[in-house]
């Protein structure tokens, strides 16, 4: 069966996001007040899997093994048959 994972890769709290703060402090300059703003990376990957429980465990395998780095980053896994 075809599914669809989209993966949500965001870093853990505390660590620096050099990219989030750049990106609030340029809307600061247009106008826009903002507390904060966290980047995150979103990945769409595509599977034949025999199960949604299959599909899940190898994308949590992908995230595990390369997609994140699980010292900085938190992940999650939006699954849907395709």
């Amino acid at each position: 069966m075809q599914y669809r994972a989209n993966v949500t890769i965001e870093l853990k709290s505390g660590m620096l996001d050099p990219e989030g703060n750049n990106i609030k402090r340029a809307l600061g300059h247009l106008g826009f007040e903002t507390e904060d703003v966290k980047t995150a990376k979103k990945y769409t990957i595509d599977l034949d899997a025999e199960s949604s429980e299959d599909a899940r465990q190898k994308v949590d395998e992908m995230c595990q093994k390369l997609i994140a780095n699980p010292i900085i980053h938190n992940y999650s896994i939006d699954l849907r048959e395709a």
